[in-house]
């Protein structure tokens, strides 16, 4: 498996885009690793990560995000304990860690020298890290289906339809304090589909009550919330930050306040 991941990054000659290349192989396999855990009977795939797998979203992502829809069979830490035996199984060196102490469960994945042997650190030491999230009180109202996916390795996921993961992707570009070049690359994707997906609405009502206070915003008045935030952001930082993960980086200059805007008209 790890001379695998290796053969995925031959002859590319942009190291970052070799990295991206090499987590997200990494990636599939703890997908796969969870799905023969029988996870996905108690979690959903979520976020940026599930659009690039599901959706083939031309953006490389870095975490691993789930939503707890089952306490029944909900067992991260026995998930991610048995990840690590099955990367040491497959000739990797991992450092798996897990904190089940806050509401949102993480664990950390580190791999110690893969990026050495690929060729891209000149550190022995340095590690690529994935970092897996578990919210385990989302808010309610999501719609989940199941299906095969086949990228890179083969496994069966629940995940959240497109509509819930458009809410999702709404309440952390409107909550989030920090603006995040990810966030708004993922909603003009969203934006730019045809036919137009509308977000599933109770869900993101829902998570807006919940992070900002309930009745504090109108889920209704997504597209007056996103055109305010909008005008006020920086979209050159917004670009510099999303750049390195997209497959082409030079689609970054299609984050424009012209272009989000003109998007937003669209019902």
């Amino acid at each position: 498996m790890k001379e695998e991941s290796l053969a995925l990054i031959e002859g590319m000659t942009d190291p970052g885009q070799a990295r991206n290349r090499l987590r997200e192989y990494l990636q599939a396999f703890a997908l796969r690793s969870f799905h023969e855990s029988e996870a996905f009977r108690a979690v959903a795939f979520v976020g940026g990560t599930a659009l690039r797998f599901l959706h083939n979203l031309p953006r490389f992502s870095e975490d691993l995000d789930f939503s707890l829809v089952s306490e029944a069979g909900y067992a991260g830490r026995d998930w991610m304990a048995k990840l690590k035996r099955d990367l040491v199984f497959a000739g990797f060196n991992p450092e798996v860690t897990w904190n089940d102490r806050k509401t949102v469960h993480t664990g950390w994945v580190r791999l110690a020298g893969l990026l050495h042997e690929a060729g891209l650190s000149g550190h022995p030491a340095e590690k690529l890290s994935i970092k897996v999230e578990i919210d385990t009180r989302p808010p309610a109202g999501a719609h989940c289906e199941r299906r095969v996916v086949t990228r890179h390795l083969t496994f069966l996921v629940q995940y959240f339809d497109t509509p819930s993961l458009l809410a999702g992707k709404l309440h952390a570009a409107l909550a989030r304090q920090h603006v995040k070049g990810r966030d708004w690359y993922d909603l003009v994707w969203y934006l730019s589909q045809r036919p137009p997906v509308a977000p599933n609405l109770t869900l993101l009502q829902n998570a807006l009550d919940q992070t900002q206070g309930a009745g504090r915003f109108d889920a209704r008045s997504w597209r007056e919330l996103v055109r305010e935030r909008v005008a006020a952001m920086d979209f050159k930082a917004v670009r510099d930050d999303v750049a390195p993960f997209l497959e082409r980086p030079r689609d970054a200059a299609l984050l424009t306040r012209e272009n989000l805007q003109g998007l937003l008209q669209g019902e």
